[in-house]
């Protein structure tokens, strides 16, 4: 039985992983408003009934994808602790947000479209579980700017200035490219964006 049970959950991770790449794009492409389940069954090449399996309709579909996108976030790119110096951990936050914008953009803009309609499903989150994350961190950096670590500076700004960097590269990649007249950024693109960003921001919080 116990094999089974892994078997089945090993299908169903497998889905509902397809199911969310499908999903991303449609959502990019057209929308919440213009998203539909049929198209994102045929870009996930499965039967439409399986989508209607794991996710009750497209609104929970898209809850359930915003939900997996922050899981995601929490859980690869959260390197701000106590236990590291913060150039350390203010280093590896800003590669790690930096090559996330390059490896998956669509969740970078699914996340941006939801805030910039006022948050209608996220609107919970964003008062609860989002402040107590956020808080943690901006402890974090309190506390190296009490040991003189850091110059005195507003944790939240700081934060705030790395997400938007960092996630100009999903969001607005369009503009980017065209900036820097290219027609895609390549990996020493990215690389170069690490290197100048950590530098900015390392060197404006006194970190040498």
């Amino acid at each position: 039985m116990t094999k089974v049970r892994t078997l089945k959950g090993n299908i169903r991770q497998k889905n509902k992983s397809l199911i969310f790449n499908a999903a991303k794009k449609e959502f990019v492409t057209y929308g919440f408003k213009g998203a539909s389940i049929k198209r994102i069954a045929e870009r996930a090449n499965i039967a439409r009934a399986n989508i209607h399996y794991y996710f009750q309709d497209k609104t929970d579909l898209y809850q359930q994808l915003l939900s997996n996108i922050i899981e995601v976030w929490n859980r690869d790119y959260d390197t701000l602790n106590a236990d590291l110096e913060p150039k350390q951990a203010l280093s590896a936050y800003i590669r790690a947000k930096v090559m996330h914008s390059r490896d998956d953009p669509d969740s970078s803009r699914i996340f941006a479209s939801e805030l910039i309609h006022g948050a209608p499903v996220l609107n919970d989150y964003l008062n609860t579980d989002f402040k107590a994350w956020l808080q943690s961190k901006v402890a974090v950096i309190d506390a190296w700017i009490e040991q003189g670590l850091i110059d005195q500076l507003n944790p939240h700004h700081l934060l705030f200035l790395i997400w938007s960097s960092t996630q100009h590269y999903a969001d607005f990649n369009v503009q980017v490219v065209a900036a820097l007249n290219k027609e895609q950024m390549n990996d020493d693109d990215f690389e170069e964006v690490v290197a100048s960003l950590t530098q900015i921001i390392l060197k404006g919080c006194g970190i040498h």
